[in-house]
C-alpha cells in the first residue's frame, strides 16, 4: 500500500492490552513514513504519572476522561499512526475522534494475551484475580466496539511484526478500494 492511497489519513490501532498495538504501530509508521503516537505515553508525559498511579489515585473514570482529552488533541494530526489504550473504544465520544481516520482492530486470542501479559504488573486492570477471567471479561465487554473498526486483522500464532503490518496494509488497501464510504473519510 502506498501512502498516496491513505492521503495522509491517520491510522488508529485498537485492541486488547498486549495485542501489540505499540510495536506494530511503530513498524507501520516507519513503513508509511508517518509519525507514531501511543496515547498511553502521551498521558504519562502530560500528567507526570504512570497509568497505574492515575488509576490508583483518581480511578478508571478519571483515566478514561484524560484518555479522551488526549485523543482529542492528537486526532487533528495527519500522517500519524496512533496506538490507543485497550479501553479507548468504550467511550462513545472517542469514536467521533477515531472515525476521523481509519480504525484497525488487532484481534489477538485470549490465550496469546495471557502468554504476553502473565508477568506484566504494569496493567492496572489486571492487578488482582484470575488473568484468564479478567481478559475474557474485558474482551467480551469491548468486542462489539472493537468490531466497529474499519478493518480487523486476526493475529496468527507466531506471526512476526512485519508480517502483521503487511497484512494490515493489504487489508486497508482492500477496505479503501472496495468501500466508497471509506474514500469519503480519506478526502476530509
Amino acid at each position: 500500500m502506498t501512502t498516496e492511497l491513505l492521503k495522509g489519513t491517520n491510522l488508529y490501532l485498537v485492541g486488547m492490552m498486549g495485542s501489540g498495538k505499540t510495536t506494530i504501530g511503530k513498524h507501520l509508521a516507519k513503513l508509511l513514513n508517518y509519525r507514531f503516537i501511543d496515547t498511553d505515553d502521551v498521558i504519562v508525559q502530560a500528567t507526570g504519572q504512570s497509568i497505574n498511579d492515575i488509576f490508583a489515585a483518581q480511578g478508571e473514570a478519571a483515566f478514561r476522561d484524560i484518555e479522551t482529552q488526549v485523543l482529542g488533541q492528537v486526532a487533528p494530526y495527519t500522517h500519524t499512526v496512533i496506538a490507543t489504550g485497550g479501553g479507548m473504544v468504550i467511550k462513545q465520544q472517542n469514536w467521533s475522534y477515531l472515525q476521523s481516520g481509519l480504525v484497525v482492530w488487532i484481534n489477538v486470542a485470549v490465550d496469546e494475551l495471557i502468554a504476553r501479559l502473565s508477568r506484566d504488573k504494569s496493567r492496572p486492570l489486571l492487578q488482582e484475580g484470575d488473568l484468564r477471567h479478567k481478559l475474557t471479561t474485558l474482551l467480551e465487554q469491548r468486542q462489539a466496539r472493537y468490531a466497529q473498526a474499519d478493518a480487523t486483522v486476526v493475529y496468527q500464532h507466531g506471526e512476526k511484526v512485519d508480517a502483521i503490518a503487511s497484512r494490515i496494509l493489504d487489508t486497508l488497501q482492500t477496505v479503501i478500494t472496495e468501500n466508497p464510504a471509506t474514500s469519503t473519510t480519506l478526502d476530509h
